[in-house]
Protein backbone atom coordinates (compact mmCIF):
# COMPACT_ATOMS: atom_id res chain seq x y z
CA UNK A 1 0.00 0.00 0.00
CA UNK A 2 1.22 3.16 -0.90
CA UNK A 3 1.90 5.45 2.48
CA UNK A 4 -0.82 7.98 1.01
CA UNK A 5 -3.53 5.72 1.70
CA UNK A 6 -5.70 6.16 4.53
CA UNK A 7 -4.13 5.16 8.04
CA UNK A 8 -7.09 3.02 8.99
CA UNK A 9 -6.97 0.97 5.56
CA UNK A 10 -3.01 0.35 6.33
CA UNK A 11 -1.92 -3.12 8.72
CA UNK A 12 -0.16 -2.09 12.02
CA UNK A 13 2.30 -5.10 11.09
CA UNK A 14 4.30 -4.25 9.08
CA UNK A 15 4.34 -7.59 6.89
CA UNK A 16 1.08 -7.68 6.37
CA UNK A 17 0.43 -4.22 5.38
CA UNK A 18 3.92 -5.12 3.03
CA UNK A 19 1.12 -7.76 1.84
CA UNK A 20 -1.90 -5.54 0.85
CA UNK A 21 -3.90 -6.14 3.71
CA UNK A 22 -6.49 -3.94 4.50
CA UNK A 23 -6.92 -3.59 8.31
CA UNK A 24 -9.88 -5.15 10.02
CA UNK A 25 -9.37 -5.84 13.63
CA UNK A 26 -12.47 -8.35 13.28
CA UNK A 27 -11.18 -10.54 10.36
CA UNK A 28 -10.05 -13.87 11.67
CA UNK A 29 -7.69 -14.79 9.51
CA UNK A 30 -6.12 -11.35 10.23
CA UNK A 31 -5.84 -11.96 13.98
CA UNK A 32 -4.24 -15.95 13.07
CA UNK A 33 -2.18 -14.26 11.12
CA UNK A 34 -1.11 -11.26 13.51
CA UNK A 35 -0.60 -13.92 16.02
CA UNK A 36 1.66 -16.13 14.16
CA UNK A 37 4.08 -12.84 13.03
CA UNK A 38 3.94 -11.33 16.83
CA UNK A 39 5.52 -14.99 17.62
CA UNK A 40 7.33 -14.89 14.38
CA UNK A 41 9.00 -11.67 15.06
CA UNK A 42 9.82 -12.74 19.00
CA UNK A 43 11.70 -15.74 17.45
CA UNK A 44 13.44 -13.74 14.79
CA UNK A 45 12.23 -15.88 11.89
CA UNK A 46 13.93 -14.45 8.73
CA UNK A 47 11.63 -11.82 7.22
CA UNK A 48 11.02 -14.00 3.80
CA UNK A 49 9.41 -16.65 5.69
CA UNK A 50 7.08 -14.29 7.79
CA UNK A 51 6.07 -13.37 3.96
CA UNK A 52 5.61 -16.81 3.04
CA UNK A 53 3.89 -18.04 6.31
CA UNK A 54 0.90 -15.12 6.43
CA UNK A 55 -0.39 -15.92 3.39
CA UNK A 56 -1.95 -19.58 1.94
CA UNK A 57 0.06 -21.31 -1.24
CA UNK A 58 -3.24 -21.82 -2.50
CA UNK A 59 -6.99 -20.72 -2.05
CA UNK A 60 -9.59 -22.66 -4.24
CA UNK A 61 -13.49 -21.88 -4.12
CA UNK A 62 -16.05 -23.27 -6.31
CA UNK A 63 -19.20 -23.91 -6.80
CA UNK A 64 -21.43 -26.86 -8.07
CA UNK A 65 -24.61 -27.99 -8.58
CA UNK A 66 -26.40 -30.50 -6.36
CA UNK A 67 -30.10 -32.43 -7.47
CA UNK A 68 -32.03 -32.45 -4.37
CA UNK A 69 -35.18 -34.79 -3.34
CA UNK A 70 -37.51 -32.50 -4.66
CA UNK A 71 -35.78 -32.51 -8.36
CA UNK A 72 -34.56 -28.97 -8.32
CA UNK A 73 -30.72 -28.21 -8.73
CA UNK A 74 -29.08 -26.30 -5.89
CA UNK A 75 -25.73 -24.62 -6.04
CA UNK A 76 -23.37 -24.81 -3.32
CA UNK A 77 -20.08 -22.95 -2.60
CA UNK A 78 -17.08 -25.33 -1.44
CA UNK A 79 -13.50 -24.06 -0.93
CA UNK A 80 -10.30 -25.85 -0.14
CA UNK A 81 -7.00 -23.75 1.42
CA UNK A 82 -3.57 -25.23 1.47
CA UNK A 83 -1.53 -23.23 3.56
CA UNK A 84 1.63 -24.81 3.86
CA UNK A 85 3.40 -27.90 2.59
CA UNK A 86 7.26 -27.60 3.89
CA UNK A 87 6.78 -30.65 6.29
CA UNK A 88 5.19 -32.88 4.56
CA UNK A 89 1.43 -32.96 2.50
CA UNK A 90 -1.56 -30.89 2.97
CA UNK A 91 -3.12 -32.00 6.11
CA UNK A 92 -6.39 -30.41 7.41
CA UNK A 93 -10.45 -31.18 7.74
CA UNK A 94 -13.24 -30.42 5.99
CA UNK A 95 -16.67 -28.30 7.72
CA UNK A 96 -19.95 -28.29 6.60
CA UNK A 97 -21.81 -25.07 8.21
CA UNK A 98 -23.87 -22.23 7.16
CA UNK A 99 -21.60 -19.99 8.13
CA UNK A 100 -18.43 -20.98 6.15
CA UNK A 101 -16.30 -18.73 4.71
CA UNK A 102 -12.88 -18.26 2.78
CA UNK A 103 -11.49 -16.04 5.79
CA UNK A 104 -12.32 -18.41 7.88
CA UNK A 105 -11.04 -21.62 6.34
CA UNK A 106 -7.62 -19.90 5.60
CA UNK A 107 -7.07 -18.91 9.04
CA UNK A 108 -7.58 -23.25 10.39
CA UNK A 109 -5.53 -23.86 7.45
CA UNK A 110 -3.05 -21.79 9.63
CA UNK A 111 -3.62 -23.49 12.40
CA UNK A 112 -3.02 -26.74 11.10
CA UNK A 113 0.53 -25.98 9.54
CA UNK A 114 1.06 -24.92 13.45
CA UNK A 115 -0.36 -27.64 15.33
CA UNK A 116 0.98 -30.51 13.03
CA UNK A 117 4.74 -29.01 13.65
CA UNK A 118 3.87 -28.68 17.68
CA UNK A 119 2.81 -32.32 17.17
CA UNK A 120 5.76 -33.13 15.66
CA UNK A 121 4.01 -34.29 12.40
CA UNK A 122 5.03 -34.71 8.84
CA UNK A 123 2.26 -33.17 7.41
CA UNK A 124 1.24 -29.02 6.18
CA UNK A 125 -1.48 -27.70 7.10
CA UNK A 126 -5.07 -27.21 5.14
CA UNK A 127 -8.57 -26.66 5.42
CA UNK A 128 -11.63 -26.80 3.69
CA UNK A 129 -15.45 -26.90 3.69
CA UNK A 130 -18.41 -25.90 1.72
CA UNK A 131 -21.46 -23.59 3.29
CA UNK A 132 -24.16 -25.60 4.36
CA UNK A 133 -26.23 -26.36 6.69
CA UNK A 134 -26.23 -30.62 7.07
CA UNK A 135 -28.77 -30.65 9.38
CA UNK A 136 -31.00 -29.30 6.61
CA UNK A 137 -30.28 -32.12 4.14
CA UNK A 138 -31.54 -35.61 3.87
CA UNK A 139 -28.96 -38.22 3.66
CA UNK A 140 -29.37 -38.75 -0.38
CA UNK A 141 -29.05 -35.06 -0.12
CA UNK A 142 -26.06 -34.94 1.72
CA UNK A 143 -24.44 -37.99 0.08
CA UNK A 144 -24.73 -36.18 -3.21
CA UNK A 145 -23.38 -32.99 -1.73
CA UNK A 146 -20.63 -35.36 -0.96
CA UNK A 147 -19.66 -36.98 -4.04
CA UNK A 148 -19.84 -33.74 -6.07
CA UNK A 149 -17.77 -31.75 -3.84
CA UNK A 150 -15.44 -34.28 -3.87
CA UNK A 151 -15.42 -34.82 -7.91
CA UNK A 152 -14.70 -31.49 -7.77
CA UNK A 153 -11.44 -31.28 -5.69
CA UNK A 154 -10.18 -34.26 -7.56
CA UNK A 155 -6.56 -33.33 -8.31
CA UNK A 156 -6.13 -30.53 -5.59
CA UNK A 157 -6.55 -33.75 -3.19
CA UNK A 158 -4.50 -36.40 -3.26
CA UNK A 159 -2.75 -39.25 -0.78
CA UNK A 160 0.80 -37.95 -0.58
CA UNK A 161 -0.40 -34.53 -1.81
CA UNK A 162 -3.77 -33.36 0.23
CA UNK A 163 -5.24 -35.31 2.96
CA UNK A 164 -9.04 -34.03 3.77
CA UNK A 165 -10.12 -34.92 7.49
CA UNK A 166 -13.67 -34.35 9.28
CA UNK A 167 -14.50 -31.40 10.69
CA UNK A 168 -17.50 -29.58 11.96
CA UNK A 169 -20.83 -30.88 10.54
CA UNK A 170 -19.05 -34.17 8.94
CA UNK A 171 -18.30 -37.47 10.49
CA UNK A 172 -17.04 -40.73 9.26
CA UNK A 173 -19.90 -41.64 7.21
CA UNK A 174 -18.58 -38.25 5.01
CA UNK A 175 -15.14 -39.72 4.70
CA UNK A 176 -16.37 -42.96 3.66
CA UNK A 177 -18.30 -41.00 0.78
CA UNK A 178 -15.38 -39.03 -0.21
CA UNK A 179 -12.98 -42.06 0.20
CA UNK A 180 -15.29 -44.40 -2.22
CA UNK A 181 -15.49 -41.36 -4.38
CA UNK A 182 -12.08 -40.75 -4.70
CA UNK A 183 -11.16 -44.32 -5.52
CA UNK A 184 -13.49 -44.81 -8.07
CA UNK A 185 -11.88 -41.65 -9.54
CA UNK A 186 -8.34 -43.46 -9.41
CA UNK A 187 -8.81 -47.34 -9.54
CA UNK A 188 -5.18 -46.85 -10.46
CA UNK A 189 -3.91 -46.79 -7.00
CA UNK A 190 -4.08 -50.08 -4.83
CA UNK A 191 -7.02 -50.03 -2.46
CA UNK A 192 -5.16 -49.15 0.49
CA UNK A 193 -3.11 -46.68 -0.83
CA UNK A 194 -6.46 -45.25 -2.32
CA UNK A 195 -8.43 -45.05 0.71
CA UNK A 196 -5.53 -43.36 2.81
CA UNK A 197 -7.15 -40.11 0.48
CA UNK A 198 -9.18 -39.33 3.79
CA UNK A 199 -8.89 -39.67 7.63
CA UNK A 200 -11.44 -40.26 10.15
CA UNK A 201 -13.31 -43.18 8.14
CA UNK A 202 -15.13 -45.91 9.70
CA UNK A 203 -12.94 -48.59 11.11
CA UNK A 204 -15.09 -51.29 8.86
CA UNK A 205 -13.58 -49.02 6.07
CA UNK A 206 -9.73 -48.16 6.75
CA UNK A 207 -10.07 -45.97 9.97
CA UNK A 208 -8.22 -46.06 12.79
CA UNK A 209 -9.21 -47.16 16.45
CA UNK A 210 -9.15 -44.35 18.65
CA UNK A 211 -9.94 -41.43 15.69
CA UNK A 212 -13.39 -40.28 17.06
CA UNK A 213 -12.55 -39.64 20.51
CA UNK A 214 -8.74 -38.66 19.46
CA UNK A 215 -9.74 -34.67 19.58
CA UNK A 216 -11.29 -35.08 23.15
CA UNK A 217 -8.55 -37.35 24.07
CA UNK A 218 -6.05 -35.11 23.34
CA UNK A 219 -7.54 -32.10 24.77
CA UNK A 220 -7.24 -34.67 27.92
CA UNK A 221 -3.89 -35.40 27.90
CA UNK A 222 -2.67 -31.72 27.71
CA UNK A 223 -5.15 -30.73 30.78
CA UNK A 224 -3.42 -34.18 32.66
CA UNK A 225 0.34 -32.92 31.84
CA UNK A 226 -0.42 -29.27 32.26
CA UNK A 227 -2.84 -28.27 35.23
CA UNK A 228 -0.84 -29.74 37.60
CA UNK A 229 1.46 -26.72 37.15
CA UNK A 230 -1.24 -24.84 38.49
CA UNK A 231 -2.36 -26.91 41.48
CA UNK A 232 -5.37 -28.71 39.59
CA UNK A 233 -5.49 -32.15 39.67
CA UNK A 234 -7.79 -33.78 37.52
CA UNK A 235 -9.76 -35.72 39.65
CA UNK A 236 -10.44 -33.06 41.64
CA UNK A 237 -11.17 -30.33 38.60
CA UNK A 238 -14.56 -28.37 38.14
CA UNK A 239 -14.91 -27.22 34.38
CA UNK A 240 -17.43 -25.58 31.78
CA UNK A 241 -17.60 -26.36 28.49
CA UNK A 242 -19.21 -24.58 25.41
CA UNK A 243 -20.26 -27.01 22.97
CA UNK A 244 -21.32 -30.07 22.84
CA UNK A 245 -20.07 -32.04 19.37
CA UNK A 246 -17.85 -34.79 19.02
CA UNK A 247 -14.88 -32.56 21.06
CA UNK A 248 -17.35 -31.68 23.81
CA UNK A 249 -19.01 -34.97 24.08
CA UNK A 250 -15.89 -37.06 24.33
CA UNK A 251 -13.82 -34.64 26.55
CA UNK A 252 -16.56 -34.72 28.92
CA UNK A 253 -16.65 -38.50 29.18
CA UNK A 254 -13.47 -39.02 29.31
CA UNK A 255 -12.65 -36.54 32.02
CA UNK A 256 -15.43 -38.09 33.76
CA UNK A 257 -13.22 -41.14 33.80
CA UNK A 258 -10.50 -39.00 35.33
CA UNK A 259 -12.68 -38.00 38.09
CA UNK A 260 -13.67 -34.10 36.69
CA UNK A 261 -17.49 -32.70 37.69
CA UNK A 262 -18.66 -31.21 34.71
CA UNK A 263 -20.67 -28.02 35.89
CA UNK A 264 -22.41 -26.61 33.35
CA UNK A 265 -22.90 -26.96 29.75
CA UNK A 266 -23.85 -24.89 26.82
CA UNK A 267 -24.69 -25.50 22.72
CA UNK A 268 -26.95 -23.72 20.10
CA UNK A 269 -29.55 -25.16 21.83
CA UNK A 270 -29.38 -23.41 25.51
CA UNK A 271 -27.81 -23.92 28.67
CA UNK A 272 -27.84 -26.23 31.86
CA UNK A 273 -26.25 -26.60 35.31
CA UNK A 274 -25.91 -28.57 37.98
CA UNK A 275 -23.69 -27.93 40.42
CA UNK A 276 -23.38 -31.31 41.33
CA UNK A 277 -22.53 -33.10 38.09
CA UNK A 278 -23.92 -33.12 34.81
CA UNK A 279 -23.55 -37.09 33.72
CA UNK A 280 -21.61 -36.59 30.43
CA UNK A 281 -22.54 -40.37 29.22
CA UNK A 282 -26.23 -39.55 29.74
CA UNK A 283 -26.17 -36.25 28.25
CA UNK A 284 -24.79 -37.47 25.39
CA UNK A 285 -26.86 -39.93 24.93
CA UNK A 286 -29.67 -37.02 25.08
CA UNK A 287 -28.31 -35.02 23.17
CA UNK A 288 -27.95 -37.41 19.98
CA UNK A 289 -31.75 -38.19 20.42
CA UNK A 290 -32.66 -34.28 21.00
CA UNK A 291 -30.41 -32.24 18.90
CA UNK A 292 -28.64 -29.98 21.71
CA UNK A 293 -28.51 -29.97 25.68
CA UNK A 294 -32.05 -27.81 25.92
CA UNK A 295 -34.54 -29.72 27.51
CA UNK A 296 -31.93 -32.06 29.34
CA UNK A 297 -34.32 -33.22 32.39
CA UNK A 298 -31.52 -33.81 34.90
CA UNK A 299 -29.90 -29.94 35.06
CA UNK A 300 -31.62 -27.12 35.33
CA UNK A 301 -31.87 -24.34 32.67
CA UNK A 302 -30.05 -21.13 32.64
CA UNK A 303 -29.20 -18.40 30.82
CA UNK A 304 -26.03 -17.28 29.47
CA UNK A 305 -24.78 -14.61 31.49
CA UNK A 306 -24.74 -17.42 34.12
CA UNK A 307 -23.39 -19.97 31.81
CA UNK A 308 -20.23 -18.13 31.73
CA UNK A 309 -20.42 -16.47 35.61
CA UNK A 310 -20.15 -19.61 36.67
CA UNK A 311 -17.56 -20.33 38.62
CA UNK A 312 -15.45 -23.45 37.57
CA UNK A 313 -11.25 -24.59 37.58
CA UNK A 314 -11.09 -24.61 33.44
CA UNK A 315 -13.76 -22.75 31.05
CA UNK A 316 -13.88 -25.51 27.47
CA UNK A 317 -14.94 -23.74 24.78
CA UNK A 318 -15.73 -26.37 21.77
CA UNK A 319 -17.52 -25.07 19.56
CA UNK A 320 -17.32 -22.17 17.22
CA UNK A 321 -14.42 -19.36 16.78
CA UNK A 322 -14.75 -16.34 18.62
CA UNK A 323 -17.18 -17.66 20.92
CA UNK A 324 -15.53 -15.69 23.78
CA UNK A 325 -15.48 -12.06 23.33
CA UNK A 326 -14.34 -8.93 24.96
CA UNK A 327 -17.92 -8.78 26.20
CA UNK A 328 -18.55 -12.41 27.79
CA UNK A 329 -14.77 -12.56 28.82
CA UNK A 330 -15.61 -10.48 31.58
CA UNK A 331 -18.20 -12.73 32.94
CA UNK A 332 -15.95 -15.80 33.03
CA UNK A 333 -14.97 -17.21 36.31
CA UNK A 334 -12.01 -19.98 35.78
CA UNK A 335 -8.09 -20.23 36.54
CA UNK A 336 -7.62 -22.11 32.89
CA UNK A 337 -9.48 -21.69 29.76
CA UNK A 338 -8.64 -24.87 27.53
CA UNK A 339 -9.47 -23.61 24.02
CA UNK A 340 -10.43 -27.24 22.59
CA UNK A 341 -12.32 -25.18 19.90
CA UNK A 342 -10.29 -23.76 17.04
CA UNK A 343 -9.24 -19.59 17.96
CA UNK A 344 -12.32 -19.43 20.02
CA UNK A 345 -11.35 -16.29 21.54
CA UNK A 346 -11.26 -13.11 20.18
CA UNK A 347 -7.71 -10.87 20.76
CA UNK A 348 -9.18 -8.83 23.24
CA UNK A 349 -10.89 -11.31 25.25
CA UNK A 350 -7.42 -13.02 25.23
CA UNK A 351 -5.46 -9.65 26.42
CA UNK A 352 -8.65 -8.88 29.42
CA UNK A 353 -8.16 -12.82 30.47
CA UNK A 354 -4.05 -12.83 30.56
CA UNK A 355 -4.48 -9.47 32.42
CA UNK A 356 -6.15 -11.57 35.12
CA UNK A 357 -3.57 -14.37 35.27
CA UNK A 358 -6.04 -17.15 33.59
CA UNK A 359 -3.91 -19.51 31.72
CA UNK A 360 -5.04 -20.10 28.28
CA UNK A 361 -3.91 -23.83 26.58
CA UNK A 362 -3.78 -22.82 23.05
CA UNK A 363 -6.31 -24.68 20.46
CA UNK A 364 -3.19 -25.78 18.36
CA UNK A 365 -1.62 -27.56 21.87
CA UNK A 366 -5.50 -28.41 22.87
CA UNK A 367 -7.43 -29.75 20.08
CA UNK A 368 -3.85 -31.67 18.53
CA UNK A 369 -5.38 -34.84 19.34
CA UNK A 370 -7.33 -35.35 16.22
CA UNK A 371 -4.89 -34.37 13.39
CA UNK A 372 -2.56 -36.83 15.30
CA UNK A 373 -4.49 -39.94 15.19
CA UNK A 374 -5.49 -39.10 11.73
CA UNK A 375 -1.56 -39.35 11.06
CA UNK A 376 -1.39 -42.61 12.26
CA UNK A 377 -4.86 -43.74 10.05
CA UNK A 378 -3.18 -42.51 6.85
CA UNK A 379 -0.14 -44.49 8.01
CA UNK A 380 -1.67 -47.71 9.00
CA UNK A 381 -3.51 -47.16 5.37
CA UNK A 382 -0.40 -46.86 3.55
CA UNK A 383 1.08 -49.43 5.50
CA UNK A 384 -2.03 -52.25 5.17
CA UNK A 385 -1.61 -52.16 9.09
CA UNK A 386 -5.04 -51.86 11.75
CA UNK A 387 -3.16 -50.36 15.45
CA UNK A 388 -4.98 -51.59 18.55
CA UNK A 389 -6.54 -48.69 21.21
CA UNK A 390 -4.29 -49.00 23.03
CA UNK A 391 -1.26 -48.21 21.08
CA UNK A 392 -2.85 -45.15 19.47
CA UNK A 393 -3.54 -43.87 22.67
CA UNK A 394 -0.17 -44.49 23.92
CA UNK A 395 1.44 -42.61 20.61
CA UNK A 396 -1.10 -40.11 20.71
CA UNK A 397 0.00 -38.85 24.70
CA UNK A 398 3.35 -39.17 23.77
CA UNK A 399 3.07 -36.28 20.66
CA UNK A 400 1.02 -34.55 23.04
CA UNK A 401 3.36 -34.31 26.14
CA UNK A 402 6.49 -33.78 23.90
CA UNK A 403 3.94 -30.95 22.39
CA UNK A 404 3.31 -29.45 25.97
CA UNK A 405 6.91 -29.11 27.04
CA UNK A 406 8.23 -27.87 23.81
CA UNK A 407 5.50 -25.06 24.72
CA UNK A 408 6.14 -24.49 27.84
CA UNK A 409 9.89 -24.53 27.39
CA UNK A 410 9.22 -22.02 24.66
CA UNK A 411 6.98 -19.98 27.10
CA UNK A 412 9.76 -19.82 29.89
CA UNK A 413 12.80 -19.40 27.37
CA UNK A 414 11.37 -16.18 25.71
CA UNK A 415 9.06 -15.00 28.53
CA UNK A 416 5.32 -14.89 27.01
CA UNK A 417 2.17 -16.49 27.50
CA UNK A 418 1.39 -20.27 26.51
CA UNK A 419 -0.14 -19.12 23.35
CA UNK A 420 3.02 -17.38 21.83
CA UNK A 421 5.62 -20.54 23.74
CA UNK A 422 3.28 -22.95 21.56
CA UNK A 423 3.16 -20.42 18.15
CA UNK A 424 7.29 -20.12 18.60
CA UNK A 425 7.98 -23.85 18.84
CA UNK A 426 6.26 -24.45 15.59
CA UNK A 427 7.58 -22.08 14.12
CA UNK A 428 11.49 -22.96 15.28
CA UNK A 429 10.76 -26.63 13.56
CA UNK A 430 9.22 -24.44 10.29
CA UNK A 431 12.36 -22.54 10.16
CA UNK A 432 14.79 -25.04 10.55
CA UNK A 433 13.55 -27.03 7.72
CA UNK A 434 13.09 -24.46 5.69
CA UNK A 435 16.79 -23.24 6.49
CA UNK A 436 17.80 -27.00 5.48
CA UNK A 437 15.71 -26.83 2.26
CA UNK A 438 16.21 -23.34 1.50
CA UNK A 439 13.52 -21.28 -1.14
CA UNK A 440 13.81 -22.86 -5.04
CA UNK A 441 15.04 -21.98 -6.83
Amino acid sequence: MSAGEPADLRHPNHVLDELGFRYDPNNLFQQTANALLEAAEILDLPHHLRLILAQPKIEIMFHFPVKMDDGKYRLFKGYRVQHNNILGPYKGGMRYHADVSLDDIKSLSVLMTLKCSLAHLPLGGAKGGVQVDPRSLSTTELRHLTRRFTAALDGNIGTDHDIPAPDMGTNAQVMAWMADTYMNFNANLGRHQARAIVTGKPIEFGGSHGREKATGQGLVYTLERCLPDVGIALNNMTYSLIGFGNVGSWGARLLAERGSTLVTVMDHTGAIIDPAGIDAEDLATYVAEHGGVAGYPKAEAIDEKTFYQTKVDVFIPAALEQMVHEHNASWLNCRVLAEAANAPCTPAAERQLLERGVLILPAILCNAGGVTVSYFEWKQNRQAETWDLETVDTMLKKHVYSAAEKSIKAAKRFNVDLRKGAYIAALENIGKVYALRGIFP
